[in-house]
């Protein structure tokens, strides 16, 4: 009893004190984007990165933002041993990461005159940092407490913000739907996390929580799964929003979606001998087909090729829960509760090195005026199709590296 209590005043405390932090801090830093003024913003701010608020539309806000808090939320929810609880702790830990997100994405990005600018792709970006947290999470359900929850989310959105600003802005990377950014750098952060707070004789228990899935677990991943298919292709468009362009991204993200649901049809009765596959394994199916569009997705991929890419991912998911978790467990000693190795790491690195293999068509033969949305520097002349892609590849070890010396060290 005395330790419950204790622990309900750590965390009660602890909310208090990053609440009170997070207050001043914008108190002091954070103002609304004066994007409304063009005589104020041209003086102030790099309006080339900014203009996108004039044509974001809310409801793609919106549907992000659901997909961060729901979707996420509901996805770790399968476990009939935490249930209802990891939502909780998710909407807690949302509820501090897209505050700390604003802030610390906003020294890197939106920083001018002492003052962060924050307006509608600011919010998106904390969005997109919260919902890498999200997945390191799903790594150390059940191991970790509340409190030790909220210093992950602490350290982590300060590494996540950081290596998305080497990435994105620094090399000039192309990762509008997150490959590497969020789910690679999620997983694997998570998964070293989970290394470093390896206790063995946890891991028996732990492996039973895992099959300790009914009626109410097999409901979370119904609801969960409809809201991947619902909003995850606006989660893998909501920075590519142009009026005068196809939304590519969200017609490869369902392509990929379909692609990977029937995969696991098709493996899971071959793998599991079962006559249909269980809810929990489309909704990680839907997951990897996500994933694996993220730096792909507004690229000239073709239908077709969102279709393979998607197969391919819900493929390697399956295979990867079958046979390659065991090795996690067993030989590299991490528990992996939710499978994020499987669902947001195998597909992230495979959408990263398709991105890579896509960025050698970037002509303006290929492209047309589409060209300067996707690869600006390569329109310009600035960058040949050969060096962007290079820049692409060497983002996924870069990338690798923060996740996991801040999984370490977080750990």
């Amino acid at each position: 009893l005395e330790h419950n209590v204790a622990s309900r005043l750590r965390l009660s405390g602890l909310c208090v004190l990053l609440q009170i932090l997070n207050i001043l801090l914008f108190a002091v830093f954070v103002r609304y984007s004066p994007e409304s003024s063009s005589s104020l913003c041209s003086l102030q701010l790099n309006c080339s990165r900014r203009n996108q608020d004039s044509g974001f539309q809310h409801p793609r806000f919106r549907d992000v933002h659901l997909q961060v808090l729901l979707g996420f939320g509901l996805l770790v929810a399968f476990l009939g041993r935490y249930g209802p609880g990891s939502v909780v702790i998710s909407i807690l830990i949302v509820s501090f990461a897209i505050q700390w997100a604003v802030l610390i994405q906003g020294f890197l990005y939106f920083f001018h005159n002492g003052k962060i600018y924050m307006g509608a792709p600011s919010m998106v970006s904390a969005d997109f940092c919260t919902a890498a947290v999200l997945i390191s999470t799903g790594a150390v359900l059940g191991r970790v407490n509340p409190v030790q929850m909220l210093l992950l989310a602490l350290l982590e959105v300060i590494l996540c913000a950081l290596n998305e600003y080497i990435l994105l802005s620094l090399m000039g990377v192309s990762d509008s739907g997150r490959s590497l950014t969020v789910h690679t750098f999620g997983a694997y952060f998570g998964l070293m996390v989970s290394r470093i707070l390896h206790q063995p004789h946890m891991d028996k228990r732990r492996r039973e929580d895992q099959q300790d899935t009914g009626h109410q677990p097999d409901v979370f991943a119904v609801v969960g799964t409809i809201y991947l298919w619902i909003f995850w292709p606006s989660f893998t468009s909501a920075t590519t929003v142009h009026d005068n362009a196809e939304p590519w991204a969200v017609l490869n993200t369902y392509f990929s979606l379909v692609a990977s649901t029937v995969a696991t049809f098709i493996l899971s009765l071959v793998l599991y001998e079962e006559s249909t596959p269980r809810m929990v394994q489309i909704q990680d199916a839907t997951l990897a087909g996500a994933a694996v569009m993220g730096m792909a997705g507004e690229m000239l991929v073709t239908p077709f090729g969102a279709l393979i890419a998607g197969f391919l991912a819900g493929l390697i998911s399956l295979l990867g829960f079958r046979f390659f978790t065991p090795v996690l467990h067993f030989r590299l000693k991490i528990q992996d509760t939710c499978g994020v190795h499987n669902v947001h790491g195998i597909p992230g690195i495979l959408g990263a090195l398709l991105g890579t293999l896509l960025t050698l068509l970037a002509t303006a033969d290929a492209y047309g005026d589409r060209l300067e949305l996707v690869f600006p520097l390569v329109a310009q002349g600035s960058r040949t199709a050969v060096d962007q892609a290079f820049l692409q590849l060497c983002a996924l070890p870069l990338t690798l590296l923060f996740a996991t010396l801040g999984g370490c060290l977080t750990g």
